[in-house]
């Protein structure tokens, strides 16, 4: 995590930052890019947004929203390497201050207050909250899909021998078969941004996120593919490569938001 900052412009004390593109937002907030934009009440851009998190002198949790993704994506990587960095949009870049904040933050800015939520002023819209992610369903969903591609190895080792790509008569993998025939579908019409994401693996490989209605999947595109539904409380299904799995994982990498 960032060394707590003061961002001189707006009295903010940032905790941390994220980016907010079609290529990369946070998952446990939607399946898809403009679904986070619109709970987060802002224009689904193509160019995408940054997230400072922090607190006010009070202490009041504030997200303040800035068009300069480039220097959050600094930010980030500096303190991603332990280095300090004073992430302060300029004026001109910020959209807006949302109160709350839409993700879970287990730190806190020293000297002021404890995180709250700030008193609420006359138009202001309501605090952002975290999504509920205690129980199984689609946050926790996302969340789980977000470390299994973190730890990939780890998983695929537990994948002992061969796996079946789902054959049609298998009623044991209904799901994951409508997942795969939904996940086709994207290739004949595009998905809306960020519901197919690539981004870098190992070699020569891209690491495949793709989500829909009540389903995740996380796919290397050299090798095999994980499944997980929102109907299927904590299930991790492996689909092997098959004959078919190759195409389509090609077929979506082509079609994916990549980090620039």
């Amino acid at each position: 995590m960032p060394t707590t900052e003061s961002a001189d412009n707006d009295q903010l004390f940032v905790l941390t930052a994220v980016l907010l593109t079609p290529a990369q937002f946070p998952s446990v907030l939607g399946d898809d890019y403009p679904e986070v934009c619109a709970g987060l009440g802002l224009e689904p851009y193509a160019e995408g947004y940054g997230l400072v998190l922090g607190q006010d002198g009070d202490g009041g949790r504030w997200t303040v929203v800035t068009e300069d993704v480039s220097l959050v994506a600094c930010a980030i990587a500096a303190w991603d390497c332990g280095m300090e960095y004073d992430l302060s949009p300029g004026e001109n870049s910020i959209v807006g201050a949302l109160p709350g904040w839409p993700l879970a933050l287990a730190v806190a800015a020293p000297g002021v207050p404890k995180p709250h939520d700030p008193e609420p002023q006359e138009g202001d819209p309501a605090p952002l909250t975290p999504p509920d992610a205690e129980e199984w369903g689609p946050a926790q969903r996302r969340l789980g899909a977000d470390e299994i591609a973190m730890q990939w190895a780890a998983w695929r080792e537990q994948v002992e021998g061969d796996v079946s790509f789902a054959e049609p008569g298998d009623e044991a993998h209904e799901g994951v078969r409508r997942v795969l025939k939904e996940a086709r579908g994207y290739v004949d019409e595009p998905p809306p941004p960020g519901r197919v994401r690539s981004s870098f693996a190992a070699g020569e490989a891209r690491t495949l996120r793709v989500d829909g209605p009540g389903w995740s999947m996380v796919a290397r595109t050299d090798d095999i593919a994980f499944v997980l539904l929102d109907d299927e409380p904590g299930e991790v299904h492996p689909v092997g490569r098959g004959p078919e799995l190759p195409g389509l994982l090609a077929a979506l990498d082509e079609l994916a938001a990549r980090p620039v």
